[in-house]
């Protein structure tokens, strides 16, 4: 802990905490943190099945840059992963609900009004041909 305390005092430490190397990614930190609050509070309907699977090839896109660039910015790093997991998460979730069968799980008696509607059609088609 005196260790960085030192580290802190010293102008290396003010050098870091005033360039893009910092405020960068502490105002990219929006990005994962609003994903992350999706996750929990936000209802599957509402998840864009186009917008995450784009916000997580972006980050990790920019994961790489943040490995790559001299001195490597692994806050940065940890920003993009966490978004790129997050969205990943929510590009799972969307998936789920509207490809494997979760809205029907979800909306029980709405998958059973499609279900009769179907039904009715073909039997209408049957009657007419």
């Amino acid at each position: 802990m005196a260790g960085f305390i030192n580290w802190a005092k010293s102008p290396a430490a003010r050098q870091y905490f005033f360039s893009t190397h910092f405020w960068g990614p502490v105002a990219n930190w929006g990005l994962p943190l609003a994903a992350l609050s999706d996750i929990v509070n936000r209802d599957e309907e509402s998840i864009s099945g186009v917008m995450s699977p784009t916000l997580a090839a972006y980050s990790m896109i920019f994961m790489r840059f943040a490995w790559r660039v001299q001195p490597r910015n692994y806050l940065l790093f940890a920003c993009h992963a966490t978004n790129a997991t997050a969205q990943l998460v929510q590009e799972g979730r969307y998936l789920n609900y509207w490809h494997f069968g979760g809205r029907e799980k979800k909306h029980p008696i709405g998958a059973a009004v499609n279900d009769v509607k179907e039904t009715a059609k073909e039997v209408v088609d049957k009657v007419k041909a």
